[in-house]
């Protein structure tokens, strides 16, 4: 399942997926680059209500709010997507 996921980012989900487990946290990531990781890996879009989306994969979910008015993923967005991904088993 985690080579599958992994095999199936291009270089730029590579780069996304590596900023994201970054340490210190980048509080300046553009939510788009996420999105794209995060479908790349098999994750289902459910569009909620105004900025709500669920990404589901494997039977977990997680909830975010799309940044707005910027586009940057804040610090705590990106440190909660690394804990969803730490919990699909996929890592750098």
């Amino acid at each position: 399942m985690l080579g599958d996921s992994i095999t199936t980012m291009n270089s730029k989900h590579r780069k996304t997926l590596e900023v994201i487990f970054f340490d210190p946290v980048n509080g300046n990531l553009p939510w788009g680059r996420i999105e794209a990781l995060l479908v790349s890996i098999g994750c289902n879009v459910v569009e909620g209500s105004e900025s709500l989306v669920t990404f589901e994969k494997d039977g977990r979910r997680a909830y975010f709010h799309r940044p707005h008015p910027q586009r940057e993923a804040l610090i705590y967005r990106v440190k909660a997507v690394r804990e969803f991904l730490i919990k699909l088993e996929i890592k750098p």
